[in-house]
């Protein structure tokens, strides 16, 4: 099975190890993984923020990228979920409408493919320690993906999880939110490192970036003895 790695603008700009555990990850799991070099920004940042016009140049690059790809495969449902997002943006458009849907058709979040395409649900995993999952908002609302990452960790052998309380809610990232509404951003994050706090656990886990970036960094600030991990890290460990 031939997988095209959509490694997304954070991955490939401040979290490279996160690309690396899911390459590694899926080829132990049988894919065959090509990156396609002429990848950029799915458009989102431009897109949430109202530059639909200006968005659409990056969005079609993106599609010509892809346009061969069999999978498509991302370790973020957010920028997953963009993907999904364009055929709405490309709606009449008698040319890329329907490249558009092509590929919506065949992208996945990390999890989502290997638990509905791979059907696989344990991978190997080992991780000593007490763990909880934040629930990213684009992942779970918008692209619909709750149940295989819960089903992959739960395989994870040593690993004890609680439940996150409030875990539905935001942290606060948003992408340009953050930037636009930073003191309102400072305290929805503050709120999400209380209730991870709350839960005790050694291991912070979530499936994108953004938010991990978010969350982490704020628990760096606090000086607070909680490690930050992407699902694909964790997943990859043995």
């Amino acid at each position: 099975m031939k997988v095209s790695l959509f490694a997304t603008c954070l991955v490939d700009m401040f979290q490279s190890n996160v690309g690396k555990a899911t390459v590694e990850l899926l080829e132990r799991l049988g894919c065959e993984i090509e990156f396609p070099e002429s990848q950029v920004c799915c458009g989102q940042p431009a897109y949430n923020s109202g530059y639909t016009k200006e968005s659409k140049e990056a969005m079609k690059r993106m599609i010509d990228t892809f346009q061969d790809a069999e999978y498509v495969v991302s370790p973020s449902g957010s920028c997953a979920f963009m993907f999904h997002e364009y055929p709405h943006v490309f709606k009449g458009d008698s040319v890329w409408e329907p490249k558009a849907k092509k590929l919506a058709a065949k992208t996945y979040e990390l999890t989502q493919f290997i638990v509905d395409v791979l059907k696989v649900e344990d991978v190997g995993a080992k991780l000593e320690g007490h763990a909880t999952y934040h629930t990213s908002c684009h992942m779970t609302r918008l692209l619909g993906v709750r149940k295989a990452p819960m089903i992959l960790l739960k395989n994870v052998k040593g690993l004890n999880f609680t439940e996150l309380p409030g875990k539905e809610q935001c942290c606060g990232f948003g992408g340009t939110f953050s930037v636009k509404m930073a003191q309102i951003s400072e305290q929805m994050v503050d709120e999400k490192v209380c209730h991870v706090e709350d839960t005790g656990a050694d291991y912070l886990i979530g499936a994108d970036a953004g938010c991990l970036m978010n969350i982490g960094g704020r628990i760096d600030r606090k000086g607070k003895p909680i490690k930050v991990l992407h699902i694909a890290e964790v997943l990859n460990s043995r």
